[in-house]
């Protein structure tokens, strides 16, 4: 729970003029990662978590080079490479690797990453960098390659979600 509330605090130390919501999806899309990075360095899987966060960052990466310039890629600003969010697939990743493999027997620690994920997400929209279904899509993407484990370093693939009720 410390590393949460350490993750949290990233999140309020936003420059005076930026938009502090803003700049909490910001301190999100590093913050949960690096979170969940601690995690998994103490518990020994770091390989398999850097993996998979490789393949998420190429796969987002991927997709905003190849729809750029199709109108799904369109951030309400006029400009591109808006599909997915990186921000949102980042902030989705760290949390559902931490809700999963970190805080397993801690709901309440899972439902605080993932609600800062998601206002991860929201904060993209409320900035309009992204539209909804941009946003959606980041999560969805982040979510997986969060939730997976390719079993390098161990004998097991397995994806959880945690939030065990």
């Amino acid at each position: 729970m410390k590393t949460m509330a350490a993750v949290c605090a990233l999140g309020m130390a936003a420059p005076a003029a930026a938009d502090p919501f803003e700049q909490f999806g910001t301190a999100m899309k590093y913050g949960l990662p690096l979170a969940a990075a601690v995690c998994a360095a103490d518990q020994d899987r770091l390989e398999d978590f850097a993996v998979r966060g490789i393949l998420q960052t190429a796969l987002v990466w991927g997709m905003k080079e190849y729809f750029d310039g199709s109108p799904i890629s369109l951030r309400p600003s006029g400009e591109g490479k808006g599909f997915p969010s990186g921000h949102t697939a980042a902030a989705f990743f760290g949390a559902s690797d931490l809700a999963g493999k970190c805080f397993e027997d801690e709901a309440a620690a899972g439902a605080v990453a993932y609600g800062a994920a998601g206002l991860t997400g929201w904060s993209r929209v409320h900035a309009g960098e992204h539209t909804p279904e941009q946003v959606w899509t980041g999560a969805l993407i982040g979510f997986s390659f969060g939730a997976a484990s390719f079993g390098i370093g161990s004998e097991e693939a397995r994806f959880e979600v945690g939030m065990k009720f």
